[in-house]
């Protein structure tokens, strides 16, 4: 009796563990998750409201912000779309891009981290590292300096809908970075060598569509330091 006990157990145990290992790491990457406020972003580009329910608000073709205060590398969004803006603001390239995008290593106008979700005209998940060294606002480096990441593992997002929440999370871990949606993994990667000698903050950025979103960045525990950067209106970025 005891014997089948023993071996149940380890059944069990070898059963559940991921799950419970799953969870362990969900409740340790929310212990230093705070929500950013309206009055904690550097809006370089564009507007946010904060609405009555203390979530926040973009309807402007071009919004870029990132969390004033230090924090890590740990970023998270809930999102619900709300449509195309009035007016439409295609990039730099020509391209008309309807996306939400989280911020990582936001050191300046011209050298940072995205995670973008893309909504159109392709449902895609898109990581790049903006580089330009010597550069620091946005009309000394436009819209160059862009390397998409190829993943060493990713799947496909579904299609985001009007007013369906969605939430997009992204971590970076020295030069590793996993992107969440919906609370599934769906991309992870090494962002290579032009990552390295960038450092600042979380932030948001949209492109061509209405949102209403809440964010959350990571700040930093007793031990741990955080990246800062300076708020400087009108250094938002392409």
């Amino acid at each position: 009796m005891k014997v089948r006990n023993f071996h149940f157990l380890i059944r069990l145990t070898i059963c559940c563990a991921p799950l419970l290992a799953g969870l362990a790491q969900e409740t340790n990457g929310k212990t230093s998750m705070k929500p950013v406020g309206r009055s904690k972003l550097c809006v370089t580009e564009g507007e946010i409201a904060e609405r009555e329910d203390n979530k926040l608000s973009v309807a402007v073709p071009k919004m870029r912000a990132f969390v004033t205060g230090p924090t890590l590398q740990e970023v998270e969004a809930h999102f619900t779309y709300l449509g195309p803006t009035k007016k439409s603001s295609p990039l730099a390239s020509g391209e008309l891009r309807r996306q939400f995008g989280l911020k990582l290593r936001a050191q300046d106008g011209c050298n940072l981290v995205y995670a973008m979700w893309r909504i159109e005209p392709k449902a895609e998940l898109v990581v790049s590292v903006k580089s330009n060294s010597g550069m620091t606002q946005s009309s000394e480096c436009d819209a160059h300096g862009y390397h998409n990441i190829k993943p060493t593992q990713a799947s496909t997002v579904p299609e985001v809908k009007r007013g369906h929440l969605y939430t997009l999370r992204a971590i970076i871990d020295g030069t590793r970075m996993r992107v969440y949606a919906n609370n599934i993994q769906v991309w992870e990667g090494d962002l290579g060598a032009d990552a390295k000698g960038i450092n600042g903050p979380v932030g948001v950025r949209t492109d061509n569509g209405r949102f209403d979103f809440e964010l959350f960045a990571a700040e930093p525990q007793p031990g741990q330091q955080g990246a800062y950067a300076s708020c400087k209106k009108g250094s938002g970025e392409e």
